[in-house]
């Protein structure tokens, strides 16, 4: 990604980031894709064709969610975890945190990787009356490929966390790719 580059969605496959990401608006542009907000719900809810593939929620709807399935989140853990977006894809019974992480500079980014794996457990004891299955990603710049980030990355895979560079495949996500 050049610094001061310019980009956005140009695949049918999968959501491209940038620094500054909507999640919503990436999606709404793929053909098929609908984003609705419904006022008595949190979130948003993903369409495909006019059929619910999924919901979103970014940082504190995550916690409305949990409030409208009757969830007090302060009873199941002692903080607040702020999620940048979760994504609920119905087929998959999964609930995806999505963290996104884009730096040009060293910086205190380069430990908050290394928190994914008690950040997912925080998710999954939130879900658990949901029988809901977390994974927990993170969408990463090429900044994080350089030699330095090997050992971070490796354990972020050794602790079933994942990351992807620069886009999040749709059909990784089982969300319909077109």
């Amino acid at each position: 990604m050049k610094k001061g580059g310019r980009g956005g969605v140009k695949t049918q496959t999968g959501l491209t980031f940038e620094k500054n990401i909507d999640i919503y608006k990436m999606l709404s542009r793929i053909p098929g894709y609908e984003i609705i907000k419904s006022p008595k719900k949190a979130g948003v809810d993903i369409l495909y064709n006019k059929t619910l593939v999924g919901r979103c929620f970014r940082k504190n709807e995550f916690y409305k969610f949990l409030k409208e399935n009757n969830i007090n989140w302060k009873e199941i853990i002692s903080k607040k975890y702020l999620p940048d977006d979760s994504i609920l894809v119905i087929v998959r019974e999964t609930i995806f945190i999505i963290e996104i992480k884009y730096q040009q500079i060293s910086g205190s980014t380069d430990e908050k990787l290394q928190t994914c794996d008690f950040k997912r457990k925080i998710f999954q004891k939130l879900v658990k009356p949901l029988n809901l299955k977390v994974e927990y990603v993170y969408v990463l710049n090429n900044w994080f490929k350089k030699p330095i980030y090997k050992d971070v990355l490796e354990y972020i895979e050794s602790v079933n966390c994942h990351y992807k560079f620069n886009e999040l495949p749709l059909a990784w996500l089982g969300l319909p790719a077109g």
